[in-house]
């Protein structure tokens, strides 16, 4: 799933939650290709460890969910490619231990994220050709009993790359709006090792079971490789959501 070297040469990427995990791998494989990357985190250590790993890369340390967030990355990269990764860490406990906050926290973040961040590239606009690629959950099409509002907030986030692409059609921006949806849970992650220690608890089942017993799975370079192919030549099929899986890259209803 990766693309030919230097596709992206010269292009400016800006990745959200850019610190850690997919977001990080993005960063890197973004780098790989000669973009110019823009790399955005809530915490400037995380940043700064970045910038030692990753020469020429440019940081921007704030929160991707505060009102302000999209016009202060505007003003310092207008993006080819703009991915939105990254989020809260959603509650592991079933819905009958939880307070409204602790259930509502990734509409507040996640959502709250894409819907700031794809607004503004309709209303700059972004040049024609541009692409934006919000990286979903597979939580939002099957569900996640134990993580709250956490699968509603990933859904929205695949309604908001269709609304957005619906708009940018209607308008003829010429920008390509993309929900890319991992399918299963990556224990390489902090996010995915949290849900799997909280799902094995739940289950009362050790956390290698767990994950031995969810089958093949796309790892943060199956993703990161698929949002650069994805930039480079966007899908012909027709549609905004797209699955990502180890058999890997499939359209979605």
């Amino acid at each position: 799933m990766s693309s030919e070297n230097g596709l992206l040469q010269g292009k400016g990427v800006v990745v959200l939650g850019a610190s850690r995990g997919v977001g990080r791998e993005i960063v890197r494989h973004a780098l790989a290709q000669g973009a110019q990357v823009l790399a955005v985190a809530r915490r400037s250590h995380g940043l700064a460890d970045l910038e030692k790993e990753m020469r020429g890369v440019d940081t921007l340390a704030l929160d991707a969910a505060s009102e302000a967030a999209p016009a202060k990355v505007m003003r310092k990269a207008k993006p080819d490619l703009l991915v939105i990764c990254g989020g809260a860490t959603p509650p592991t406990r079933p819905m009958s231990e939880l307070n409204w906050a602790e259930f509502g926290i990734n509409w507040e973040v996640d959502t709250k994220m894409a819907f700031l961040f794809c607004r503004e590239a309709l209303r700059l606009p972004l040049a024609p050709g541009s692409v934006v690629v919000i990286i979903s959950s597979g939580a939002g099409l099957g569900g996640s009993p134990i993580s709250g509002g956490y699968a509603g907030a990933k859904r929205m986030q695949m309604f908001i790359a269709k609304y957005c692409q619906a708009e940018s059609d209607r308008r003829e921006l010429g920008i390509r709006f993309v929900a890319l949806v991992p399918s299963r849970v990556m224990p390489e992650t902090g996010l995915g090792q949290a849900a799997v220690n909280g799902y094995a608890q739940y289950l009362g089942v050790p956390a290698e079971k767990f994950i031995e017993n969810m089958g093949p799975r796309q790892s943060p370079t199956d993703v990161a490789g698929a949002v650069l192919d994805i930039a480079i030549k966007p899908p012909a099929e027709p549609g905004s959501i797209f699955t990502i899986s180890a058999g890997g890259v499939a359209a979605a209803s």
